[in-house]
């Protein structure tokens, strides 16, 4: 290879485009595999993914490759991949992360084309998965496929890759995990390929991330059903009852009314970068006439304070419907937490709300749920100026250091875990990959060009010093 400058640059990018038609083919395989590590679905399919990713992998060049499950808290974890290529002498070990398991697909006819068949249409290849995060999991494996070869023994960085099977529903054993293989996973900088871009063809780093508890919430009223005319009036079912219930959550404007939780504000944007309701409520498919919930920056209130929402509820279904009162009715709350706000903190403040506002005395009880961590990165370490620079090279334009409001909890373990390292979170989503939802999908030209960033990020870092965190060369794994 050439020295680093300009030449090297065009060498890299010949031999990423080079790789293209071969990772896209091996991420179509890949989404092929329904890995939906959903406990009602077949498990098995998810440990063939977690094969399939290893032997992609090996055959990438990287030495150490395999497929492990961690015991934790009385469960069983999901197959993961863990590879390795030891650092060269005074090279820093980059973590390389991402996510093999998938969302259930939902109803298949809200697909425009089957869920676990990859389809290209107007330059976005659709598909469970194909977003999120198979696409990731794919580009650690390209860019390696693209630089092993390139890379002399004494050549770049170390290289760990950590390919989860259970991020999809919430890492339960994560802790475990890594407490068993922490000294295999140590690293000086920490990549996480499982977020999103700003826009088609503008690249982001993602600085912050949102925290998340949640709970179900029972209502009962009364011992059993009863005909809803002759004892309507005096008594409220308990669905209109947790309707009046849940309606305390939030005040006149929309903000969350629970006492107790942190609100931030979030970074302002570079001119140019702003993102504007019109651009929102496209992206996020708000119905004409439909306002907006919310007081302050858009920003804020999407990556730096708390948003509460049902996303279940338990009841008498349309279809059989009878005149009774009901008895009893159950809603699953999901809160997203602002950084800076503790978890086991927000539950509690939740919790305290949704009895002391109880409506008529009713029954309310709360099973608590889910609890994750929220993220701030500190964006001013050398591996972020690699980045910043990587990326913007391979999508030609300036990367934005954007907010997420979404939930990334094993990320602030990580930090935890290994301080010293600087953590990466990168993507290849955008505003239209509608993860988790129907229709997922990659824009390909964006794929192609993470793919080189993460090229150029891995090159470039190896000029930077290694810090005490990651393992000494050559630790047994």
């Amino acid at each position: 290879m050439p020295p680093v400058g300009p030449e090297r640059t065009a060498a890299l990018r010949a031999a990423s485009r080079a790789q293209e038609a071969a990772t896209r083919a091996d991420l179509e395989r890949l989404v092929r595999i329904p890995s939906v590590s959903a406990p009602a679905f077949d498990q098995r399919h998810v440990a063939a993914s977690a094969e399939a990713v290893a032997a992609l992998l090996r055959d990438a060049g990287l030495p150490e490759v395999r497929v492990v499950r961690v015991t934790g808290e009385g469960a069983t974890g999901a197959p993961a991949v863990i590879a390795r290529r030891p650092a060269p002498a005074g090279r820093p070990t980059v973590l390389l992360y991402a996510h093999h398991d998938v969302q259930p697909p939902g109803e298949a006819a809200a697909w425009a084309s089957p869920p676990f068949e990859p389809a290209e249409r107007d330059g976005r290849l659709f598909g469970r998965g194909a977003a999120d995060d198979k696409a990731g999991v794919m580009v650690h494996v390209g860019a390696l496929r693209t630089l092993l070869p390139l890379w002399g023994p004494d050549d770049g960085v170390g290289v760990t890759v950590f390919v989860e099977g259970e991020e999809e529903i919430g890492s339960p054993t994560f802790a475990a995990f890594l407490a068993e293989h922490r000294e295999a996973l140590a690293a000086d900088a920490i990549v996480v390929a499982d977020s999103a871009n700003w826009r088609t063809g503008v690249p982001a780093v993602t600085t912050t991330l949102r925290g998340l508890v949640d709970c179900e919430v029972r209502v009962d009223v009364l011992s059993h059903a009863v005909h809803s005319g002759v004892n309507g009036g005096p008594v409220l079912d308990a669905l209109t009852t947790l309707c009046r219930l849940v309606a305390t959550l939030h005040d006149e404007h929309g903000d969350v009314a629970v006492a107790g939780l942190h609100r931030g504000v979030a970074a302002e944007l570079p001119p140019g970068t702003e993102l504007t309701e019109e651009q929102f409520r496209a992206d996020a498919g708000v119905l004409p006439g439909v306002r907006l919930a919310g007081t302050g920056e858009l920003t804020s209130r999407l990556w730096t304070r708390p948003a509460l929402s049902v996303i279940g509820l338990d009841a008498t279904d349309v279809a059989h419907a009878s005149n009774t009162l009901v008895p009893s009715a159950r809603a699953k709350l999901s809160l997203r937490i602002a950084p800076g706000q503790e978890p086991p903190a927000a539950m509690a403040a939740l919790r305290r709300h949704l009895e002391e506002h109880a409506p008529f005395g009713a029954r309310v009880t709360v099973t608590e749920g889910e609890q994750g961590q929220a993220f701030a990165a500190d964006t001013s370490s050398p591996a972020h100026d690699v980045a910043r620079a990587a990326f913007a090279e391979a999508f030609g334009a300036a990367v934005v250091e954007m907010g997420m409001g979404g939930s990334i909890p094993f990320v602030a373990d990580l930090a935890a875990v290994y301080p010293g390292a600087a953590i990466l979170v990168t993507g290849v989503e955008d505003p239209d990959s509608r993860a988790h939802g129907a229709d997922e999908s990659l824009h390909l030209a964006d794929f192609a060009s993470a793919c080189l960033g993460e090229v150029l990020l891995l090159d470039g870092l190896a000029a930077t010093a290694p810090t005490t965190t990651a393992a000494p060369t050559g630790a047994a794994t």
